[in-house]
């Protein structure tokens, strides 16, 4: 018995852990955070470290006092989305608002609902709601977006072109264009860095991709048709790979995230019709968190030995697509009768509720 051969079970074994995730996806976001400061200086720099000491403060204060843990701040996760929260937002928002919402961000996107993977919204996109809710004369100020007195660079030019309109100056506006949210400014690192995530297989291609692909069919169909409609490429992408693709928010097989990233941007699509603007990527990947179960679900993979339901499936997923249709005309509703409020004071008693009762509470 002493010379018995040691074995281990079969189980997939990984050195990964959420720190290492975390730490991957700050280091594909961290050239976007240093290239604002040529549009303008340390301000932009100044919002993002803001939000993400409010991110990690409320994520140590919380966590400790309402989950009892000590550590979490470990994990990156906080990190992640202060610096996330941040590429939303203008360049001027007020600091005190951006610190308001990273710390609404954690505390009613993760905390509240019990912490890390259990979150049902994504973080960021919610704390951008708490700060478009309870702040709304200076979110919907037009001077928080820009100053051209102080703006240093709208553009840099890297391939030297004497025609406008030409070919060099279009790929010198992918690569730095002082335009929009502070994570919208280079379209090549947003999508550098998300090369770098799948690379490393932090994400997959599934879900930016089919959204993608849907916004931009439906983009050209809704043209013909007469449609006036704007793209934020920066923003679309942004959305697309650092923001559907959050693991605990997002959906798990490859068909699933295919379905799912449909049907984000069919929403884009139809928020657009409805001529909403600045939300229109958020509410829609918030409408598809409340959708993801339903999702995965519906597009499980089959067990082995058990009969083939295709046209189920197809009739669910018809039904499925439907009621998320339905979903968006609702928010849509609400949008343009400024009642979005209202959800947001819902989802605020409920997950203060559900803390309550679920004992976590000291």
């Amino acid at each position: 018995m002493d010379n018995a051969e040691k074995t281990f079970n079969p189980y997939i074994r990984t050195n990964d852990n959420v720190g290492k995730v975390m730490g991957d996806v700050i280091l594909a976001l961290f050239p976007c955070i240093l290239v604002t400061f040529p549009a303008y200086g340390i301000r932009p720099l100044l919002l993002c470290t803001v939000c993400v000491l409010s991110t990690v403060l409320a994520e140590w204060l919380f966590s400790m006092f309402f989950l009892k843990k000590k550590n979490s701040v470990n994990d990156l996760s906080a990190v992640v989305t202060g610096i996330l929260l941040s590429f939303t937002l203008a360049p001027f928002t007020p600091l005190y608002i951006a610190a308001f919402g990273g710390a609404a961000a954690v505390i009613f996107g993760k905390i509240a609902v019990g912490g890390l993977g259990r979150n049902i919204f994504n973080p960021a996109l919610l704390g951008r709601e708490f700060m478009t809710v309870f702040f709304p004369a200076a979110m919907g100020s037009g001077m928080i977006w820009g100053n051209e007195s102080l703006l240093k660079y709208k553009y840099i030019e890297i391939i030297k072109s004497s025609e406008p309109g030409s070919w060099a100056e279009y790929l010198d506006r992918i690569f730095f264009t002082a335009s929009g949210a502070i994570g919208e400014y280079s379209i090549f690192l947003l999508a550098a860095g998300g090369i770098y995530l799948i690379y490393r297989e932090r994400i997959t291609w599934h879900i930016p991709f089919s959204m993608f692909i849907v916004i931009f069919l439906g983009i050209t169909v809704f043209t013909f048709l007469g449609f006036d409609i704007k793209i934020a490429l920066g923003g679309l992408i942004l959305g697309g790979i650092y923001m559907a693709t959050d693991m605990p928010t997002s959906t798990t097989t490859p068909a699933a995230k295919i379905y799912y990233g449909c049907m984000i941007g069919v929403s884009v699509i139809l928020c657009w019709m409805s001529r909403i603007e600045f939300e229109t990527l958020s509410y829609s990947i918030l409408i598809m968190n409340v959708f993801k179960n339903p999702v995965d679900s519906l597009c499980r993979p089959r067990v082995f030995g058990t009969e083939r339901e295709t046209f189920k499936r197809i009739l669910h997923g018809f039904f499925l697509f439907v009621i998320i249709a339905c979903t968006v005309l609702i928010v849509m509703f609400f949008h343009h009768n400024n009642l979005i409020k209202y959800l947001l004071y819902i989802y605020i008693i409920w997950s203060a509720v559900r803390l309550i009762r679920s004992g976590e509470v000291l």
